[in-house]
C-alpha cells in the first residue's frame, strides 16, 4: 500500500492559524520518518478553520524542513490563476527540490462568487477554460515553448502533475493527458469506482510514463473501535457545521447540544466518506476499498480536534503497513 497525506491544515476551536501551521510542519516531518509518500497540501479561502490558502508557499517550507518525501498541491484552483504563473510556480519549485514535486490542479471556484471574483482579479469565472488551462501549464512543464513564450526557470526533468476530480469526465480527460489522477472520495464517494475504471481505460503516456491513480479519504485510526469512534466525532461535527456554512474551525465534538435526528442522519452519510476504526478494522476496510478500486495509492484526512491523537491516528496507519 502507498500512502500519502492530505492537508487542509484545519483549525481546531480555541487555536490559532499560526499554531495549526506549526503542528503541520511537525507532522510533515514525523511523515517522512513514519514513511508517507507524498504530504499535499489544499487550497481554501475565506474560512476560519482552514489554514492552507497558499499550498505552494506551504510546498516550499515543507519541503526545505524534510529530504525525501515528496510534497505537493491538492490541489490550486488552476481556473482563477494565470496557467503561466502556475507553471513558473511548479518550476520553481522543482528547481529548488528536485524530483520531489507534485503538481495538483483542480477545476473549483474556491468559494463563493466573491472569493472567486477576488482571486481571479475580478475577472469573469473560467471554469470552462480549465482544460485548456490544463494543458497550458503542461506546455511550459515541459519546457516546450507555448504561445511563443517559455516558462522559467527551465528545470532539467519536469515534476508530475495531477488533476483532482470527482468523476468519470475528469478521470477520461486526465487519463488522455497522460497525468496523475486523484479521486476525492471524501467528498463523492459513489463514483470512485467508475471514475479509476475511465482513468485506466483511457490512459495515454504523456507527462507521466505510466498511470498515477490516488484516492482522497478521511480515515481516523484509534486504538480500538470505541477510540476511534470517540475520536472521529470531533470530525462528524466538523463536517455538519461546514456543511451548514457555520464555524468551520474543528469542535470537540458535539458537547451538550443534543443531535437532531436529520443531523444524526447526516453523520451515517459522512461517514461513507470516511474509514474509522481500530487499526484491524482500518486495515480491513481500506485494502477493501483499494480491491474495489483497483489502485493501492491513498492520499489520507485526517480533521480531529485532537492533533496528538491525529499524530497517532497516522502513526498507527503507517504500521499497519510497514511504510
Amino acid at each position: 500500500m502507498r500512502l500519502s497525506i492530505l492537508d487542509q491544515v484545519p483549525i481546531s476551536a480555541g487555536q490559532t492559524a499560526e499554531e495549526s501551521i506549526a503542528q503541520t510542519m511537525l507532522l510533515v516531518q514525523k511523515a517522512e520518518i513514519w514513511g508517507y509518500e507524498r504530504y499535499w497540501f489544499a487550497e481554501h479561502h475565506g474560512t476560519k478553520g482552514l489554514a492552507s490558502s497558499s499550498p505552494e508557499l506551504l510546498m516550499a517550507a515543507a519541503a526545505a524542513q524534510t529530504a525525501r518525501i515528496h510534497v505537493g498541491s491538492g490541489g490550486i484552483l488552476l481556473p482563477q490563476y494565470s496557467a503561466y504563473k502556475v507553471a513558473s510556480q511548479l518550476k520553481q519549485l522543482q528547481a529548488m527540490f528536485p524530483g520531489r514535486i507534485d503538481g495538483g490542479v483542480g477545476r473549483s471556484p474556491g468559494g463563493t462568487e466573491k472569493i472567486r471574483f477576488a482571486l481571479a482579479n475580478e475577472k469573469k469565472a473560467e471554469l470552462d477554460l480549465f482544460w485548456q488551462k490544463v494543458d497550458d501549464v503542461v506546455e511550459w512543464i515541459q519546457n516546450k515553448r507555448h504561445n511563443m513564450i517559455s516558462a522559467s526557470p527551465q528545470t532539467q526533468e519536469p515534476q508530475q502533475l495531477f488533476v483532482l476530480g470527482l468523476g468519470e469526465n475528469s478521470a477520461i480527460e486526465a487519463g488522455n493527458r497522460g497525468l496523475g489522477f486523484v479521486h476525492g472520495y471524501f467528498i463523492e464517494p459513489d463514483q470512485v469506482i467508475a471514475a479509476h475504471e475511465a482513468y485506466r481505460n483511457s490512459f495515454k503516456t504523456g507527462l507521466l510514463k505510466r498511470l498515477e491513480a490516488l484516492t482522497a479519504v478521511f480515515i481516523v485510526c484509534g486504538e480500538t473501535d470505541e477510540h476511534a469512534e470517540r475520536l472521529a466525532k470531533s470530525q462528524d461535527w466538523w463536517l455538519l457545521q461546514t456543511e451548514k456554512g457555520l464555524d468551520s474551525r474543528v469542535p470537540k465534538g458535539a458537547g451538550s447540544k443534543r443531535l437532531t435526528n436529520k443531523e444524526l442522519e447526516r453523520i451515517k452519510v459522512n461517514r461513507k466518506r470516511m474509514i474509522v476504526g481500530s487499526p484491524m478494522t482500518v486495515k480491513k476496510e481500506l485494502d477493501k476499498l483499494s480491491a474495489r478500486i483497483g489502485s493501492d495509492q491513498f492520499l489520507v484526512l485526517c480533521n480531529i480536534y485532537d492533533f496528538k491523537e491525529k499524530m497517532r491516528s497516522f502513526e498507527r496507519l503507517a504500521t499497519i503497513y510497514s511504510l
